[in-house]
């Protein structure tokens, strides 16, 4: 039996958890007033995304959307009916470009008429696809061969890539949503705060009158976001833009109710920040002592994920180990060079030195 607190809240893992269990997928659950938890179905081993619908005059705002799929719309259509009692969306609030958060914004745009609000940066992401009907480029080739991956495995990466699941509906226009940025939503108010290292801009929703974060994916309990280098960006630095967003988010106050996309609502944000900060100093601790020899990043992911399933796992395994690389390589702890058409690292300072001195300076 969990531990509870005075309030009944559960305690797990130095987070308190007021609901015990979540919705059914596809049901949802009133989380304060005017605001109410989706959970959404998703056709992976993580099968849900927790969506937001905020009550507003004469309708409701959504926040994020689920993906482009049969099964989300046909949720929609039930919850558009049975719980916005036929009232209308009046707009749509996307935290993201991914396509579990954006994937049916278009659709939900068209069909009320209304505006979806977003960040500039995650707008245009939204934008870049990999062609339906072309092989992979010279670029993302050569991505891929220079991580120790082989041409088979690159090849069946894009097929990966190019599922018809993480192809959203179309969406050709955007409000632009900025750090600070304030949207009133049924008389409260919702300060825009941005984070980065998961997303390029990603938006936070954040009610300080009532003690609410709605967090997407800049925050989740239990289970880490992926942040993750990608071919379309080889060189990027998502992990410093991770940290440094973490050190950003400790303004916000300890005591709000953090809303995430994934897993439940819960209480003690900054010990979750801790939580997040220590699980990446953990895995650049490992790096930096695997890398004692040189390593390819093919080699570096068996030691950061020992345990994968599917080329999709493998996938997001391999951007967060050069994410970590590049981290590494930016700040000086890591050597990396190209040999015989692989990138090879191995620690800055020689030896058996860096198996011992874990990464400080963040």
């Amino acid at each position: 039996m969990a531990d509870l607190d005075a309030n009944g809240h559960e305690l797990r893992s130095g987070l308190r958890y007021p609901w015990p269990e979540a919705p059914a997928l596809g049901e949802v659950r009133e989380v304060a007033p005017g605001v109410w938890w989706l959970r959404m179905p998703l056709p992976f081993r993580l099968d849900h995304i927790n969506l937001y619908l905020l009550r507003h005059t004469d309708g409701w705002v959504a926040v994020d959307t689920g993906m482009n799929t049969a099964q989300a719309r046909e949720v929609w259509e039930r919850v558009l009916s049975e719980v916005c009692g036929g009232l209308p969306l009046l707009a749509v609030v996307c935290t993201h470009f991914h396509s579990d958060h954006a994937g049916v914004a278009g659709w939900l745009s068209e069909r009320f008429q209304c505006p979806v609000y977003m960040t500039a940066s995650e707008f245009k992401a939204l934008h870049l696809k990999l062609p339906a009907d072309q092989p992979p480029g010279w670029d993302f080739i050569d991505f891929y061969r220079k991580a120790g991956i082989s041409r088979e495995q690159t090849n069946e990466m894009f097929e990966v890539m190019r599922n018809e699941h993480f192809r959203p509906a179309p969406l050709n226009q955007h409000r632009r949503m900025r750090e600070g940025s304030r949207l009133n939503i049924g008389g409260r108010v919702w300060q825009v705060v941005i984070g980065r290292g998961h997303s390029p801009e990603h938006a936070c929703l954040y009610s300080a009158d009532d003690g609410l974060l709605i967090s997407g994916d800049q925050v989740l309990p239990r289970i880490t976001s992926t942040v993750g280098v990608h071919a379309t960006e080889p060189e990027a630095d998502p992990l410093r833009d991770w940290m440094e967003s973490i050190e950003r988010l400790r303004a916000l106050p300890d005591n709000v109710l953090v809303l995430p996309a994934h897993e439940r609502p819960f209480f003690n944000l900054h010990q979750r920040l801790d939580q997040l900060e220590a699980h990446h100093r953990a895995h650049l601790a490992l790096m930096l002592a695997a890398c004692d020899e040189p390593r390819t990043a093919l080699e570096l992911v068996a030691v950061l994920f020992p345990k994968l399933s599917g080329r999709f796992d493998e996938l997001m395994a391999l951007g967060e180990t050069l994410a970590h690389a590049n981290y590494l390589v930016t700040q000086g702890s890591l050597v990396r060079e190209e040999h015989q058409g692989r990138y090879r690292y191995w620690c800055a300072v020689g030896g058996g030195a860096c198996a011992v001195t874990p990464l400080m300076v963040f």
